[in-house]
């Protein structure tokens, strides 16, 4: 076995004469000295020998172990030497280096929210999970009320003491609209952006999983014409100052009246097109006076104080800016469509 430890002590040595890569020392010392390495597998036969020679092989296996490891420790200070002595010619174009971006969903959000805090405006988050009480009626939707029938809900299986199935995944931001009223009472200026849930079959303009922005403005003595000019601030900012608003007359059961904003197509710049359905108007804001039921839900005395409320869609916001045909781009993942941004 002694002659064995000096054969391959004699192949690592002419090896390691001839190694010109650090890859291939790393390789060739776990190939020796690895735990399936070849002078394991010599120690391996120790269990055959006798008492005295397993003593006497074992000794010397060891020592050619550690002579071995210094000899690559050597090895491997003399090439990084070598490499730090290398010209390097700096006028080599160098590797591009891949790194991630903000998602276009992302980007409309921060935009939203720095115009909006430029306007005095809070920026808040709410839960997820919700309670049916936050997301229908302290918003003036009771339970047979048949706005709760435009709501394609996902309740959450689990019943409260009553039996009652009470906890949703919100279908908008609005909850956080009483939310606010309760902890902050009014005057009152806040933006509530994030994910909502609708249990919705999937199209190109239709996701189960959406985003929204909802706004809420409560003082003394607020009227249209404060909600109005809020809005048009908003949309020229964010798609360009020659951008013109109109609003049309909508059901929304939290604010009365209530109103759908449209601006000017982007696009076709009012002409028509086939992305305005020939119109040259996108709908992009619902909005209006915040319905006095849903002030007393938030503590709000609705004698002395009124507001507005007003929701964005950011998923058809930002189709709208960035020109995307398909929402289900927008949560698909898929890196092609992704980097374009």
């Amino acid at each position: 076995m002694k002659d064995q430890l000096e054969k391959l002590k004699k192949e690592v040595l002419q090896k390691l004469n001839a190694v010109k890569d650090i890859k291939v020392l790393r390789d060739l010392e776990i190939q020796i000295l690895g735990r399936k390495g070849e002078l394991t597998t010599v120690l391996r036969q120790l269990s055959d020998l006798s008492i005295e020679q397993r003593k006497n092989i074992g000794s010397a296996a060891n020592d050619l172990k550690m002579e071995l490891a210094e000899k690559f420790r050597q090895a491997a200070e003399k090439l990084d030497s070598e490499k730090k002595n290398d010209f390097v010619d700096l006028t080599l174009p160098g590797v591009g280096i891949k790194c991630g971006h903000l998602h276009p969903l992302t980007m409309i959000q921060n935009e939203l929210e720095d115009i909006f805090s430029s306007l005095g405006f809070m920026i808040l988050e709410g839960p997820e999970l919700e309670s049916d009480y936050f997301n229908f009626e302290a918003l003036n939707i009771t339970k047979h009320h048949p706005a709760r029938d435009m709501q394609d809900t996902f309740y959450v299986n689990q019943k409260n003491k009553a039996g009652e199935y009470d906890l949703v995944m919100r279908t908008h931001t609005s909850p956080v609209q009483v939310r606010a009223m309760q902890k902050y009472g009014a005057p009152l200026r806040c933006v509530v952006p994030g994910r909502c849930f609708r249990s919705e079959a999937t199209d190109v303009r239709h996701e189960h999983t959406l985003n929204q922005i909802e706004g809420l403005m409560i003082d003394k003595d607020i009227s249209w014409a404060d909600m109005k000019g809020v809005m048009e601030v908003v949309v020229q900012r964010l798609f360009g100052p020659k951008t013109k608003l109109r609003m049309r007359p909508k059901f929304y059961p939290f604010v009365e009246p209530g109103n759908n904003g449209e601006i000017t197509c982007f696009i076709c710049k009012g002409a028509g097109c086939r992305v305005c359905k020939q119109s040259g108007w996108l709908e992009i804001v619902g909005s209006g006076m915040v319905h006095p039921n849903v002030l007393r839900a938030g503590g709000v005395d609705p004698k002395i104080y009124q507001g507005f409320a007003f929701g964005f869609g950011l998923d058809r916001l930002t189709m709208q800016k960035y020109n995307i045909s398909d929402v289900r781009l927008l949560n698909g993942g898929d890196l092609r469509f992704l980097e374009q941004f």
